[in-house]
């Protein structure tokens, strides 16, 4: 070691600490999360009756005529004995309206509403779910997207499952909100790849962190929550000003270490369209990070560390890289042992390895798809992506988005 310069000395122990935080925190997160995958927590939770909680499955549809002739039945003929789906036509031009009368009479567990016509709000959306929520018959809530298909005839029951009284840290009540994974369908192109990589590692980030005691954030695509907490609450109060943050925002206000069930098996997943365009997810990225800055302090916080630890890693190799290039160069030879840099390239290759096992477990429950050569590429890019599209927000022309 003595032979080592400073600036190998001081890399490398910035890398060790950046590599036993990404340790701790693919330990303490992820494989919580991934234990998940594959079994179903919680236990059916029946009223006084005997009979388990009716829910009422609420989907807000803007022009989405096209995703609900492709997924609307899968809602529709769940294997759950007492509930119903809401669709709430927020100002549709295409035939949503007339597909939704054809399959009202054929249903009678589907209904309408709809947002009145030149609604002054900055979110249509959180006023169709508010909409949605004040016209549901049942005491619980179940948020898709009008895009999404549930994995099988079982989602309603597995999701409701969460609302049991087993799945609790302190084992005192029931939940009130559940957290599901929403997967995006697989499709062939690299976009599509760090698409699933980005989702894949996001969202066993924020269920292993609530499983761990601290939830943070749910997608809408797939969550749940009783009607008692949102109303009592308020609602989307103080939040309407967000375009964005129907289900992160109001996740992340009310969410607790003793509220908060997660449910991950493969029956309780939701499948979503992706995005085919790089210009058209970035969009999406963009309306997505727009709320981060409204998170708790402690929720950024924790938030920060995962990647700038990261960031740290791969930092940390290549200037060793480049130190031993210049040593090489001023030796004029190449030196065939390099102990930082074997250290370095052998720590990054046990890293590697433990993201692989563990997100292949996930993938392979999930029946998503990995890519695992192309990683190291993912998170390299996936930062520098959220950091351009933080950067360009406050330039943005401002426009009314759903």
């Amino acid at each position: 070691m003595s032979d080592w310069s400073l600036i190998e000395q001081v890399t490398l122990g910035v890398m060790a600490v950046a590599w036993l935080y990404q340790l701790y925190f693919y330990l303490r997160y992820i494989l919580a999360a991934v234990r998940r995958t594959g079994k179903r927590n919680g236990t059916d939770r029946t009223d006084e009756e005997g009979q388990l909680p009716g829910v009422s499955v609420i989907v807000c549809a803007k022009n989405e005529e096209m995703n609900l002739r492709d997924y609307l039945q899968a809602l529709l003929t769940q294997d759950y004995p007492l509930y119903e789906v809401i669709v709430v036509n927020d100002g549709s031009v295409d035939d949503t309206r007339t597909y939704l009368e054809y399959w009202i009479k054929r249903y009678q567990n589907l209904r309408m509403t709809f947002v009145p016509v030149g609604a002054k709000v900055a979110s249509t959306k959180k006023l169709a779910i508010t909409l949605g929520a004040k016209a549901a018959k049942y005491d619980y809530l179940l948020l898709t997207d009008a895009d999404c298909r549930p994995e099988s005839t079982h989602w309603i029951r597995e999701m409701m499952s969460g609302f049991g009284c087993t799945d609790r840290t302190d084992n005192t009540g029931c939940p009130d909100i559940v957290l599901g994974f929403g997967a995006y369908f697989v499709k062939p192109g690299l976009l599509n790849r760090m698409i699933q990589f980005d989702t894949m590692l996001s969202g066993l980030q924020y269920l292993g962190s609530a499983i761990t005691g601290r939830p943070y954030m749910g997608v809408g695509r797939n969550l749940a929550y009783s009607k008692q907490l949102f109303f009592a609450h308020g609602g989307f109060e103080g939040l309407m000003e967000s375009k964005a943050g129907d289900d992160d925002l109001f996740v992340n206000r009310e969410a607790t270490r003793t509220n908060t069930a997660v449910v991950c098996t493969r029956d309780s997943l939701t499948w979503s369209v992706p995005k085919t365009s790089l210009i058209d997810w970035l969009h999406q990225k963009r309306r997505h990070l727009s709320v981060a800055p409204k998170y708790k302090f402690g929720t950024k916080l924790r938030l920060l560390v995962e990647p700038l630890t990261r960031g740290l890693l791969y930092a940390a190799l290549i200037t060793l890289v480049v130190v031993y290039c210049k040593l090489s160069i001023v030796n004029s030879q190449l030196s065939i042992i390099n102990l930082p840099l074997l250290i370095a390239l052998g720590a990054m290759l046990v890293r590697w390895i433990w993201q692989c096992v563990l997100l292949n477990i996930a993938a392979y429950r999930w029946g998503a798809q990995m890519t695992f050569l192309l990683i190291p590429l993912w998170e390299i890019l996936l930062p520098l992506i959220t950091l351009f599209t933080m950067l360009i927000e406050p330039f943005r022309p401002k426009q009314k988005r759903w």
